[in-house]
């Protein structure tokens, strides 16, 4: 029983998460102008060390670049991008590396 209830509660906790990722593909493309210089133009890097863009989750982007902005998670490159970006300025981005294919 007790681990069934932790399952509802992170099923309900991913559905009320959902909403908030929700960023517009639009913006993203835009904002993400200056991601394609590593990343590549449709989210596949121009280098084996870059990772893909390309088709990840969304909620992992959100995530990943919470992380960097924050500073839980560094690198001398995204660290200092990631500071500069608004909570919209992520989930558009994200929305977008997401939607390509």
């Amino acid at each position: 029983m007790n681990t069934a209830l932790k399952y509802f509660s992170l099923i309900l906790l991913t559905l009320a998460m959902s909403p908030a990722l929700a960023g517009d593909i639009e913006k993203g493309k835009k904002k993400a102008e200056l991601c394609i210089g590593c990343h590549g133009e449709n989210g596949i890097s121009v280098s084996p060390i870059i990772p893909n863009l390309a088709a990840q989750k969304e909620g992992y982007l959100v995530s990943a670049l919470r992380e960097f902005k924050s500073g839980t998670r560094k690198n001398g490159m995204m660290s200092p991008i990631a500071a500069t970006m608004s909570g919209d300025d992520i989930n558009d981005i994200a929305a977008y590396f997401s939607s390509l294919k």
